[in-house]
């Protein structure tokens, strides 16, 4: 894969996530708005019913009391005809002639002052009946001679009492008479919070809640405990208008818990949301670690099979030459020139042993088939051994090796031949990376039950990011424009993998152009 192609990619897939999330907040931050509104056009409609009632309750309350007052008075009343309504048809081809007349009575009669707890003279109040009569006459009868009409043909005759105009009267009797009262007289506050739970139940608003009655902005006694005024969380609704449609009085509710509330309704749906969510945010993320480590891998990869071949490239041409020169008739016939060509043979061909064999045993380690004999050994002759590998490589370069064995204990249980590379592969390392004369250090010293190898070299030093990196399988630290290092990257994968094997840790500290120090761990034989 391409890096244009890549970086697309990685692009596409972080807008789709943003978008994702971004869709997921507007929705939520939707739905509440929605539940907000749902929820505010709800509890209106809850104190609207509930001042409806409270108006309805007190006008017939107000109108039980009088009927039973008047039923229990024998004062005097007095029925009056008040208002009538005459209707006169005739058919003139038939001659059939319809009267209808409508009349309504009034009985009126007085209700002493102490009914209503006042200092007024005794108040009149009426109530009202209807009367309506219907006449059909087949033969017909003339307007001018209705006061002497004879019996008529059809008579229908309807009485009774008209309890619309009579409450209406009595509800605006009711409305100036209770404007005198004080607010407790008219509601309580058990008789308002029994209404306000019925309503608010039914409209399934299950929330605590707090409410109180002011008059003109003034707060009135009748009010719960708690109620605070919070115009974000109170709604408000005058009650108690009167004939003219005013109120001085606000019935207001406040939900201290409504945000609370609120979101409950939506953290099942929201919960779930995150859930799935943070699903595709893990396998974005797990996607997008998958590509970069699979194009670092691919990138090593193809670094490792560079390395190999240039690695093979020099032994193969170094044998053909070799070949080439013993087929000479001159060299063959020289059998010191034939030793040493056969020689050089027989290097190269150790040396991409060697190269293959590395392969194979970083294979098996991997694979658990690698053998790992160990036995208790002074860990003084390995590092001893090591240093004997790479001697003359250090002598070539002129360096030096200074050991420090200031470890008392130095007994420990592991495998001599894997170990010994272990050490050689730190080594070459450090002679390799030093630009200079290699100038390396080994030290040794115990802590507890456990004896720690240092070696340290003055060499190239390498960053923070190939600190974290230098112990994964091919990789490598690019150095630029110098390609005097060679290798494939399995040295110290392979390193790693020995020192875990004996149950011990592996560290390394560096700093670009000082140096490194590896620190090897190993468990002492107690």
């Amino acid at each position: 894969m391409n890096k244009l192609l890549f970086r697309l990619l990685v692009v596409l897939m972080s807008i789709s996530l943003i978008g994702i999330i971004v869709v997921q907040v507007y929705w939520f931050n939707s739905s509440f708005q929605n539940n907000q509104e749902q929820f505010g056009f709800h509890v209106k409609q809850v104190i609207g019913n509930v001042a409806t009632k409270l108006k309805e309750q007190e006008i017939m309350s107000f109108v039980e009391k009088i009927n039973q007052y008047k039923d229990s008075t024998g004062s005097d009343k007095v029925d009056t005809e008040f208002l009538e309504f005459g209707y006169y048809q005739r058919n003139s081809q038939t001659n059939e002639t319809i009267i209808y007349s409508n009349s309504i009575i009034t009985d009126d009669f007085s209700i002493s002052p102490s009914f209503f707890d006042t200092n007024y003279d005794s108040l009149r109040v009426k109530s009202f009946s209807s009367k309506s009569k219907t006449e059909v006459y087949s033969k017909g009868i003339d307007k001018n001679d209705l006061q002497h009409k004879t019996r008529p043909d059809l008579k229908i005759e309807k009485s009774g009492k008209l309890d619309v105009l009579k409450k209406l009267q009595y509800e605006i009797s009711y409305n100036d008479i209770a404007l005198t009262y004080p607010i407790q007289r008219r509601i309580s506050v058990e008789k308002l919070q029994e209404l306000l739970n019925k309503e608010l139940k039914e409209y399934g608003v299950e929330t605590p809640f707090e409410f109180g009655i002011y008059s003109n902005g003034f707060a009135t006694k009748v009010r719960s405990e708690q109620f605070k005024f919070d115009k974000d969380n109170t709604y408000s609704v005058p009650i108690f208008t009167d004939n003219e449609g005013i109120s001085k009085y606000q019935l207001m509710l406040s939900f201290p818990e409504k945000k609370k509330f609120l979101f409950s309704n939506l953290i099942g749906i929201t919960l779930l949301s995150l859930v799935f969510t943070l699903i595709i945010i893990i396998a974005y993320t797990s996607a997008l670690n998958q590509l970069i480590k699979q194009r670092q891998i691919s990138e090593i990869k193809t670094d490792f099979i560079n390395n190999m071949t240039h690695e093979f490239k020099t032994p193969i041409a170094t044998i053909n030459l070799a070949l080439d020169a013993i087929k000479n008739p001159k060299v063959i016939e020289d059998s010191e020139k034939v030793k040493r060509y056969l020689q050089m043979i027989r290097d190269e061909n150790k040396r991409m042993h060697a190269q293959v064999e590395n392969v194979l045993r970083i294979s098996k380690l991997e694979k658990k088939e690698l053998e790992i004999n160990k036995e208790a050994i002074d860990i003084n002759e390995i590092i001893n051994d090591a240093i004997e590998h790479v001697s003359l490589i250090i002598e070539n370069r002129e360096g030096t090796i200074e050991t420090h064995f200031d470890a008392k204990r130095t007994n420990v249980l592991l495998n001599d031949v894997h170990f010994t590379n272990v050490f050689v592969n730190i080594l070459d390392n450090a002679i390799k990376y030093s630009p200079e004369k290699p100038v390396i250090k080994i030290v040794t010293e115990n802590i507890k039950d456990f004896i720690i190898i240092k070696i340290k070299d003055q060499g190239a030093g390498m960053s923070k990011v190939a600190q974290k990196r230098i112990f994964e399988k091919f990789y490598r630290e690019h150095t630029g424009d110098i390609h005097n290092v060679k290798g494939h990257g399995l040295g110290l994968a392979y390193v790693k993998r020995i020192v875990e094997e004996h149950n011990g840790e592996i560290f390394v500290e560096s700093e670009k152009g000082k140096g490194s120090t590896f620190s090897i761990k190993i468990p002492l034989i107690n």
